[in-house]
Formats: structure tokens, sequence, C-alpha cells
């Protein structure tokens, strides 16, 4: 996108009170003083804080990806990743959880209108996490699906209200008749606290546990047609945004934070290289090293080139909604985990500059760096199923990798 065409985007007026993404984008930053403020308590209670996700709610972040005849903004995937971006700046675990309920009440709003509206009907702020594995295990009843199951890793368990959870549906025969998609309400599943990690601590993502739980007919989406564009929602030519890409839209959302990462490492390490001396050498600042000037720029190019990438996909996504063809969606899922990977390229070589000062617990460059591993390790951004996907594509072998494209 060229500068003219993303500041004419930016100045679009997006959601019932008329917000533009500018606008949404600028409450993001409004909230980074209190996001850095409390990094350090969502770590040690490995949840962001109620401070925080009220703070998240009041900005309309939680609202993003809603339908706005609910009362959501029903923005875009543009919106969504400069606002996780910006949220990423002060911390990786808050981005993280307000992303991840952003995109999953989007994947909520492709469920039959009825679904919908028992989630945000009554509503509008409601908070849908979930997990696609299909770690769940239905059986047909009268009426729906007898559901149970684990599941890991559920982002922001704490404050959901639903969740949508993956399951194999079985028929009567017991054989898998369907991946689907349920959506289930929060309080119908127990979570089990599992998630102690190295990094992104603060996501709670703790295990969903359901027994014998009952889900409607209405509220399951199979998997299959949705990687293929079919979803069970009415169509209305007015909302476009539930005509995107199923796989781009869950894949690329999980950029946005991991870019706000790399940009909070470059700009500390830039900060303190303006003082800090290069020990064992004449230079005394960082600055003045001719090793360090060019290690600087060869990160700030790798996070370019993250952003290029990313931000090219996204707007082929918001660009071509449903029409996107299938060698399109996997180029998308190989852009992402390659923009994953220079994102990790420049934090290792902005910590190589710092140097072991960077891992003092006082330091926010070590929470940085083991976010960031730990957020581009995640399933959906793995390179090599993304660049096998692509390129299987880009020589016609017919082999299908992963649902998710």
């Amino acid at each position: 996108m060229s500068t003219s065409s993303a500041c004419e985007s930016a100045k679009k007026t997006l959601g019932p009170e008329g917000a533009t993404r500018a606008d949404l984008v600028e409450r993001a930053r409004g909230l980074q003083p209190l996001l850095r403020a409390q990094a350090e308590r969502g770590e040690a209670e490995r949840v962001v804080s109620a401070e925080v996700v009220d703070r998240l709610a009041e900005a309309g972040v939680f609202r993003l990806l809603t339908p706005r005849r609910f009362g959501g903004y029903e923005t875009d995937l543009r919106t969504l990743s400069e606002v996780s971006e910006a949220l990423g700046e002060a911390d990786g675990s808050t981005a993280w959880t307000a992303m991840i309920i952003s995109v999953t009440n989007w994947l909520a709003g492709l469920f039959p209108d009825k679904a919908q509206e028992e989630v945000f009907g009554a509503d509008p702020d409601a908070r849908v996490t979930g997990v696609a594995a299909p770690t769940g295990v239905g059986c047909r009843v009268s009426g729906g699906w007898l559901v149970s199951g684990k599941w890991s890793y559920n982002s922001g368990a704490p404050h959901a209200t639903w969740a949508a959870v993956g399951a194999l549906l079985r028929d009567e025969a017991g054989a898998v008749e369907e991946q689907a998609m349920l959506l289930i309400p929060a309080s119908e599943l127990r979570i089990e606290d599992t998630w102690r990690t190295a990094g992104m601590r603060g996501t709670a993502s703790n295990t969903l546990i359901g027994r014998d739980v009952f889900v409607p007919e209405h509220r399951m989406m199979s998997v299959r047609a949705a990687s293929q564009g079919s979803y069970p929602r009415s169509f209305r030519e007015d909302e476009p945004l539930y005509s995107s890409a199923f796989g781009s839209m869950l894949l690329l959302c999980l950029v946005g934070p991991l870019l706000g990462l790399g940009k909070a490492a470059l700009d500390t390490v830039r900060a303190a290289a303006a003082e800090k001396p290069l020990s064992f050498t004449v230079h005394g600042r960082q600055a003045d090293s001719v090793g360090v000037q060019i290690q600087m720029a060869e990160a700030a190019l790798h996070l370019q080139t993250a952003r290029l990438h990313a931000y090219d996909a996204v707007d082929r996504v918001d660009r071509e909604s449903g029409a996107m063809d299938f060698l399109g969606r996997t180029q998308i899922r190989a852009q992402a985990g390659y923009a994953a990977q220079q994102v990790l390229a420049a934090v290792n070589t902005l910590l190589n500059v710092h140097g072991a000062g960077a891992f003092a617990d006082s330091n926010p460059l070590q929470r940085i760096w083991r976010d960031a591993n730990t957020a581009a390790r995640h399933a959906g951004l793995v390179p090599a199923v993304g660049f096998e996907a692509y390129g299987k594509t880009l020589l016609g072998v017919e082999e299908p990798v992963s649902l998710m494209v």
C-alpha cells in the first residue's frame, strides 16, 4: 500500500461511534504507560490484570471485529494488526490476549445468526477465546452434540465469556463425521491452570476442560467448509469482513504483537546505546561503534522486512475478502511465518548489541526476548509448514499440508 493510500485508509470511518482506524490505534497507544507499569505484575500472576482488561474494553479493543449490528466496530484485519502492534510495544502478553479475543470474536461472527445473537446480542463486549486444534470429541445426540475434551493453549481463558473449541464429531456408528469449531459458554467449561512457561506468561493460556457438554446444532461450524470459505452465517453484502479467508485471518493476526515486541526492543537498545559504554573497547558509548551501528541497521531492516510482509498480506486479506485463491492463501501463511522469523532475527541482534545486561530481571529486554520467542513458536507461525504449503502450490503439487491456510 502506498503512503497516500495508507493515510486515506487510516481516516476511514469505522464502527458505531464513527471512530477511524487512527483513533483506535491512538487509543491503544494511550494505554502503553499502564501496560508497561503492569507488565511485571502480569508475569508474576500469570494473567493480565483486571484493571488492564477493563481499560482494553473501554478502549473498544474487544469490539474491533465484532459485528456492527451488535454494537461492534466491525473494522478489518489492518486495524486489529495495528492495534495489537501498538499494544505489543508495551507488553506482549496484553497484546496477545487482546488480539486473541478480538479475532475469536470475528470467528464467532461466522457462526449461524442464532449463535451470534446468543454471544453478542445481550453483550456487545462479549469475549470469546478458543483453541482450534480438534482435541475434543463430540457424539451426535438429539438437537446437537455431546462434547468432551481438553483444549490447550487457551490464551485469555480467565477473561472469556464464551469459548470456540475444536472437536472431531462422530456419527452414531462412531466414525468421524466432521472436524468442527464449537461455541460453548465459558461457564460450562473448567479452566485447569497449566500455563507455566518461559514467555508470554501473562496470557494465562491455560487448558479448558469439558465433559459431556451439550452443544446445539447452530453452534457448530465445519472447519473443512470454513477453510474453503463456506460459513454457516447468513450472507450480508454490507458485512464483507465475515467473508474474509478463514486461515489467513486466524494466522496473520498473530504477527501484530510480534511487530510491537520488535519495535520495543529496537527503541530500548537505541536509547541505551546513546549512553551505555561498549565494555573492553575505546568507545565510551555503544552508539560510537561502527560494529554497533551496522548491527542496529541490520536489526531495523529485519523489522522493516517483517512489517512489509505482514502488512502486504494483511492488506491483501482485507482487499480480496472471500475472493482469494489457494495460491494466495498459502503465500500468506508463508509470509506470516517469515515475518515472525524476521522479528526474532532482529531481537537476537539487538540483544547482542545490548550485551549481558539485557538479561537482568530489571531490564525489559529479557521479557521481550522471552515473549517474542514464545509467540513466534505458535503452530500457525511455524515457517517450515507455511513454506511447504506455498512451495507445493507454486509447483502444482496437489497434496494438502493443512486446513489452516
